[in-house]
């Protein structure tokens, strides 16, 4: 819940109280009570005053008024009953929260999101949205994906700090390895999900694919290993997918995609720090990125239609791919 509905509610919860007397100050702690409990910074005067102002705007519209007893102002709705949260949604209202739930239905199927499945039709019931007769949006979703049940449990451990014993196989080794993990977060990238977090083994971060996860997860009686080493928000920002090679630093790749492709290529970049040159010949594609096997992978996935020009190192891991892959036919 956002900062601001969380005020609201707490304002509203005070003015549906017919009886009681609530001064701007009775009505602000309230809210700053409720602030506090989500580990929010209390509001102002100035703030509070902000926020009356809206609820009395559209869509809210509340009927709040003030009146005086002696030398005191306070507050109350105007219209006995009234509350914020009992109002009709406008239609276009309604239109943004079907569009919310739409998103929301990404989610079935998932461990630990079992119950959006009977939260939607509360909702639609709720806000009167009517029966969703047919989806008119598709995710890609594979929820017969392996090691999928492992997520409620992972998503759990990660919500609530607990340290875990993994018996996960590497496509390095032949048997499975136990390794204990302090589990910081969940990425999905080509329609499968990762772990990352700390195994005290390693300096480097780790990276677990669930569907490499074998046999029962176990909890650990360690202390909790927090994540103050890495803002996974910035830590995607130099790669293509989910590898980030130790040691290797960020260069500038060059590829060239035929006229046929080059739509495609500029409509959807493969990088946010892509720069384009268009010509008769193609379509040339500067990004910088680290190298990585996701990168090849992607390259590799435009066959004919794409050439790696820059950097060298990375020309010649794609040709020495394309050689042995020829040895195949």
């Amino acid at each position: 819940m956002s900062k601001a509905f969380i005020r609201y509610w707490a304002y509203d919860r005070c003015l549906q109280k017919q009886g009681f007397k609530h001064t701007w100050q009775d009505l602000q702690r309230a809210a700053n009570r409720d602030l506090e409990d989500r580990a929010y910074e209390p509001i102002k005067k100035t703030q509070f005053f902000e926020d009356i102002k809206a609820l009395k705007a559209p869509p809210w519209s509340a009927p709040i008024e003030t009146y005086r007893e002696g030398s005191q102002v306070y507050y109350r709705y105007s219209e006995p009953g009234f509350s914020i949260r009992k109002q009709d949604l406008n239609e276009e209202e309604a239109e943004q929260v079907r569009s919310a739930l739409m998103v929301l239905s990404r989610f079935k199927g998932m461990p630990q999101f079992e119950w959006v499945q009977e939260m939607i039709p509360k909702i639609e019931q709720t806000f009167h949205l009517g029966e969703q007769t047919q989806a008119v949006i598709g995710f890609e979703q594979n929820v017969d994906l392996k090691g999928l049940h492992y997520f409620g449990e992972l998503f759990n451990a990660i919500l609530h700090k607990k340290v875990l014993k993994i018996r996960y196989k590497s496509f390095k080794h032949e048997e499975a390895q136990e390794q204990i993990i302090h589990p910081w977060y969940l990425k999905q990238y080509n329609s499968r999900w990762f772990l990352f977090g700390k195994n005290p083994d390693y300096k480097e971060v780790t990276n677990l694919a669930l569907d490499r996860i074998e046999g029962e997860i176990l909890p650990v009686n360690q202390r909790f290993i927090e994540n103050t080493e890495i803002d996974f928000d910035e830590y995607f920002e130099d790669i293509i997918g989910v590898t980030k090679p130790v040691g290797k630093q960020v260069e500038k790749v060059k590829l060239w995609f035929s006229p046929a492709q080059a739509p495609y290529i500029h409509t959807k970049p493969l990088h946010g720090t892509q720069k384009e040159k268009l010509d008769e010949s193609g379509l040339t594609v500067i990004i910088e990125v680290i190298p990585n096997v996701e990168l090849e992978q992607l390259i590799l996935r435009y066959g004919e239609n794409c050439r790696v020009l820059e950097p060298e190192g990375l020309k010649v891991s794609i040709e020495s791919r394309l050689r042995k892959a020829m040895t195949n036919y």
